[in-house]
């Protein structure tokens, strides 16, 4: 759309992801002037910005989509279990424009500050094209993976090929045919793409520090029938999602691990294994997340599974975990990934035996040899949850910078809320029920709340809502106990905060990032603070303002 003159909104939410979409619909239902900063060219949030071969969900599609609307969910067809980037973006911008919610959207808007008006009770904004907005609500529906890391390596400039982030994956494509490719990474993404250019590319080599636990994603299509089958289930379908721990349809298996004969434990894995999906992670048995004994017991089923399925044993050897277990951080699903390996032209670099010392004109030197590449890919992951926040210059209360606040981790109030920093709300903020579950379903639970809490604003003549310090110690101290009972507590992911190529964010201290009740128990706690008058928020309303002002 083009600028508005328009400079104060009563909401303005930033990010036109999947929540931001979402968010705006409920805001224009209800007839609130509001509008959408978004910083990309166009609405998408995740499936807008990552273009790269391979990218697709690890959510069943059915359960990805919103629920909010019988309309779109009667006339959308997935067409497969486990839907392609290019899909996705169809499919937003199929709802976006459904609801005709472009008008509300401003792109290539990107918000470089944020500051609270303590006089006025409204934030002011500061956008990169030099206009300066307020508003009385500012909504962040930022992306918890959407700041890309670069890794730290010397002489990344001096590369005279291409090379990218995976999130900078050109939207027009690029031909990889008998290219000598070298990527960076064996995260959740290089493993989508690895298996999906194998057979595109002259040579590919893969530079792996630490590889990851994976499992099979067992894609298929949906035919007609079955989409007919899926509408007439899909109030069956959110309720099981409602009430499982992660917002999937796979539901853990609740016998006690080790009263389970090991006999009748693999055949679950076994079945699980080759089922399509998070059931091998989510359907398995609960003690693998909290005991060592269970998770080793698991990680070594996985391991061979592993070995089984790369000819080479040596290289097998070297695609298995051995820092931490399997399902302590989000696993990957992939498709074909480890028989990637099989092929004469896919090479695997050990970096913790000969590690990387520079980038060179022509490519990657590491400590035993130099590698010639046409184009090196970064798959080196993000400044997850907290990044994107960091990247806006907020200022609440006496000037407190939200960055300096969540230096050593992020505090919140039911991670939707701020304390010191009134009027802003996160619907899938750090320390929130959409950090931890399946995405979609998550966001609905917490723009649903954001919403609800700005009509209580509205129908009690509040102005102004902040968290009290004592709820929000509260609660960052809930989530923070419940990583005590976790396995996750030890892993080096993104659940902890760990990222070797942001400082502050190596090895060593764990960011308390996630919410790890589940989504029954997270959903219970908020609609319990919202029916109690939202207990734990402190109010100001137009008549207590106006008494301040003549102070």
């Amino acid at each position: 759309m083009t600028v508005t003159n328009e400079t104060y909104f009563e909401v303005v939410v930033i990010g036109a992801g999947v929540a931001g979409i979402y968010q705006i619909k409920r805001l224009s239902d209800l007839g609130i002037s509001a509008t959408v900063l978004e910083g990309s060219a166009g609405l998408g949030g995740t499936w807008y910005n990552n273009r790269y071969p391979g990218a697709r969900f690890d959510s069943e599609s059915y359960t990805y989509g919103y629920s909010f609307s019988k309309e779109v969910l009667e006339e959308w067809h997935w067409k497969e279990k486990f839907s392609s980037q290019p899909e996705n973006l169809r499919y937003l911008d199929f709802v976006a424009d459904k609801f005709d919610l472009r008008k509300y959207m401003q792109f290539n808007c990107r918000v470089d500050a944020a500051r609270f008006d303590e006089i006025n009770n409204v934030w002011r904004l500061k956008v990169n094209d030099g206009r300066v907005l307020s508003c009385r609500y500012m909504i962040l529906a930022i992306g918890l993976l959407s700041t890309p890391t670069l890794p730290r390596l010397e002489g990344m400039d001096d590369f005279k090929g291409r090379s990218f982030h995976t999130y900078h994956w050109p939207h027009d494509g690029i031909d990889l045919t008998d290219k000598k490719v070298g990527i960076i990474g064996t995260g959740a993404t290089a493993i989508q793409i690895i298996p999906e250019i194998a057979d595109k590319v002259g040579e590919l080599h893969v530079f792996q520090r630490r590889p990851n636990w994976s499992a099979p994603l067992n894609n298929s299509p949906i035919s007609d029938t079955e989409m007919a089958d899926i509408r007439a289930r899909y109030d069956e379908i959110f309720a099981t999602c409602a009430r499982t721990p992660g917002g999937f349809e796979h539901e853990p298996d609740r016998r006690p691990f080790f009263e389970v004969s090991r006999e009748e434990r693999v055949a679950l894995w076994d079945r699980l294994y080759d089922e399509p999906g998070f059931g091998i992670w989510l359907s398995n048995f609960r003690e693998i997340f909290m005991d060592e004994k269970a998770n080793a017991e698991f990680s070594e089923y996985i391991a061979d599974r592993i070995r089984r399925r790369v000819k080479d044993p040596v290289t097998a050897e070297k695609l298995i975990p051995r820092d931490h277990g399997f399902g302590i951080q989000r696993v990957p699903l992939e498709t074909n990934y480890f028989e990637a390996y099989n092929r004469d032209n896919v090479h695997l670099v050990d970096i913790k035996e000969t590690p990387i010392e520079r980038i060179t004109e022509t490519g990657i030197r590491t400590s035993k040899a130099d590698y010639d590449f046409d184009i090196i890919i970064y798959s080196t992951g993000f400044d997850a949850i907290t990044g994107a926040f960091d990247h806006i210059d907020i200022r609440g209360l006496n000037g407190e910078m939200l960055r300096d606040k969540w230096e050593d981790g992020p505090s919140t109030f039911l991670g939707m809320m701020i304390h010191d920093f009134p009027n802003l709300l996160m619907p899938n903020g750090p320390q929130s029920g959409a950090a931890s579950t399946n995405y979609p379903r998550g966001i609905e639970v917490g723009v649903n709340w954001c919403t609800d809490l700005l009509m209580y604003l509205r129908d009690n003549d509040h102005i102004r809502a902040e968290a009290t310090q004592e709820a929000e110690d509260s609660w960052t101290a809930e989530v923070t106990k419940m990583y005590a009972v976790m396995l996750m507590r030890k892993a080096k992911s993104w659940f902890t905060g760990y990222n070797s190529n942001v400082k502050g964010h190596e090895e060593g201290k764990i960011r308390y990032f996630v919410y790890n009740g589940g989504t029954p128990k997270y959903v219970a706690t908020i609609n319990a603070v919202a029916g109690n008058d939202y207990e734990g928020i402190d109010f100001a309303s137009t008549q207590e303002h106006a008494l301040q002002k003549n102070v």
